[in-house]
């Protein structure tokens, strides 16, 4: 409710801020810490997209993925301690995809910090090294300040979340104050001389072969990255889960790095003379923990480029290191050709045909075919839809045989965490109501955040969830069996129908127990005119693609013996 003339409350002046700022779409799980914020909503909800979601973790992961999805800040509100607690996986999350994000915490009120009252928590404390700021906001009259500042920090220099604590009393206070203009996002530049010193290396080098990866990029970004690979004919592999920063269709792309690298793009790395990073943290996963590239100083000569300045030489040493933003620097790179011929023509091609080799499907035990199934829908949907999950061995299906065409036709957590996808789908079909959507999980990955097939229903998300079910945590189950073989624990899992689950929350619902029902069930959904779920049941021996559980569990004996 609109204030006095002159005068706005707390929540008023920070909800005109987010206007301000361009906030298009607010994810939250609502809280009476921030009751005067909601109601400042109610007088901007033609402009701002509020979307109740059923948990805070589910809230947080929407607000990542729009945070991906637009380079813009995903804005999440909750309430204070359970709330901001529950939010802290899609914070930890959007640090290490390195996502610009805003958590927007209700708190205590002032007069009764550092008594342990109700559902108190410091959260400069808590979420210290998860975020990339955190700051208690006491004043009304510095909310516009404090919130443009939250901006910048969230865009600027290596992208990533910023949590703001809010005192319910700073809330309701009125005062008369100006906003302030929209946050401006900063380009860093790679200079000529440092274009100079890679075309250099460029053209001595035999085996070339560059990783992009990392936050801050658009499509314009994506596409001079492209030209610029094509002028040199640099080969082109893609970091953990960033597969769609490159056209997987380009003879130029050889495949991704991750927990299923190929065994001959791995090898490829090692390989390499020459190394150029583009965006790429070269972090655990990545580098296959730390052991595709030598640590502090590589054996092939490395080229990092990164918008975080404290993110060069953190880990490798960099024969040239260049602080620039990823649109700044591919523009930059697209316009230069190589000074001389390249010489390593016969390797890029080579590392294209390994990786050909590498996506052919594999036959699985059982009745469904999940290599078969990927085919299908590569054959089936557009180009732009877009694919999402979270962790799990179902996730190799579409990692690595599902191919990527287009810029942010990929959403999924760098820090390998579970629960992700099916939120992130429904924020992927709000954020684009007319391309095709589907949200992977496996069956204990669902579970994680399944609740928010409610907020899919709400809303009209028409997404596609695919949830493949093999009644177990198969990523867990695949490592006890390599390492404690027979000796299940903990791994089991007993599930509900999932289908039936879906129809329970008024969506379309399939079960697919043969690979032949899956195309006329998908095609069933996809007329159903709402959002919709097709529970695969997959045999539980097929673990893996490349190795079914029993096979695992000799591999675990043989280790021992």
């Amino acid at each position: 409710m609109r204030n006095k003339a002159n005068t706005r409350t707390g929540g008023e002046v920070l909800v005109d801020a987010l206007r301000v700022q361009g906030v298009e779409r607010v994810f939250c799980v609502p809280g009476e810490s921030y009751l005067a914020a909601l109601d400042a909503f109610h007088d901007v909800k033609d402009e701002i997209d509020l979307i109740v979601c059923r948990q805070e973790g589910g809230a947080a992961y929407m607000a990542d993925a729009y945070g991906k999805m637009t380079g813009k800040p995903g804005i999440c509100f909750v309430t204070r301690g359970p709330g901001a607690t529950n939010a802290s996986v899609g914070v930890h999350t959007a640090f290490q995809d390195s996502t610009p994000m805003i958590l927007f915490i209700g708190q205590v009120a002032s007069d009764q910090v550092e008594r342990e009252a109700f559902q108190e928590v410091d959260y400069r404390r808590m979420f210290g090294q998860m975020a990339k700021w955190v700051v208690q906001i006491d004043d009304a009259n510095r909310i516009p300040e404090l919130v443009s500042q939250a901006f910048h920090r969230a865009v600027n220099g290596r992208p990533g979340p910023v949590v703001v604590a809010l005192p319910e009393d700073m809330l309701t206070t009125d005062v008369s104050i100006a906003d302030t203009p929209p946050y401006k996002q900063v380009e860093m530049h790679v200079s000529e001389e440092q274009l100079d010193e890679i075309d250099a290396l460029l053209s001595t080098a035999e085996r070339p072969l560059m990783i992009v990866g990392g936050g801050g990029w658009n499509a314009q970004a994506v596409s001079d990255l492209q030209k610029f690979a094509e002028n040199y004919n640099l080969p082109v592999a893609a970091s953990f889960r960033c597969q769609d920063l490159f056209n997987n269709h380009n003879p130029l792309y050889v495949g991704d790095l991750g927990t299923a690298v190929g065994p001959k793009l791995a090898q490829s790395i090692k390989d390499a003379d020459l190394l150029i990073t583009v965006g790429a943290r070269l972090g655990e996963m990545t580098t296959v923990g730390y052991t595709l590239i030598e640590a502090p100083v590589p054996q092939q000569k490395l080229i990092h480029i990164h918008s975080g300045a404290e993110e060069l030489g953190r880990v490798y040493y960099p024969e040239i290191a260049v602080n620039a933003s990823m649109p700044a620097f591919c523009r930059a790179a697209a316009k230069r050709k190589p000074s001389t011929e390249p010489k390593y023509k016969k390797w890029a091609e080579t590392l294209r045909k390994n990786f050909e080799e590498h996506i052919q499907t594999p036959v699985i035990p059982g009745q469904v075919q999940m290599g078969k199934i990927m085919e299908w829908l590569r054959a089936h949907v557009k180009p732009d839809t877009i694919i999402t999950n979270g962790a799990g061995n179902y996730s190799a299906w579409v990692h690595r045989f599902y191919q990527y065409n287009q810029f942010r036709t990929q959403l999924a957590p760098t820090n390998g965490s579970m629960g992700y996808g099916i939120p992130a789908a429904i924020a992927a079909k709000l954020q684009y109501p007319e391309r095709t959507v589907l949200g992977f999980a496996g069956d204990g990955c669902f579970l994680m955040n399944g609740q928010e097939l409610a907020t899919a229903a709400q809303y009209g998300a028409n997404v596609i969830f695919i949830v493949i079910n093999n009644g177990m945590y198969g990523t867990i189950r695949m490592h006890q069996e390599r390492t404690y073989p027979a000796r299940v624990s903990g791994t089991d899992l007993q599930n509900p129908d999932f289908a039936a689950l879906a129809r329970a929350y008024h969506l379309h619902g399939e079960v697919v127990e043969k690979t032949e029902d899956f195309a006329a069930a998908f095609e069933r959904c996809e007329k159903s005119g709402k959002p919709a779920l097709i529970e695969i049941r997959i045999d539980p021996e097929a673990l893996s693609p490349k190795m079914s559980l029993s096979q695992m569990r000799e591999q675990g004996f043989a280790k021992q013996n």
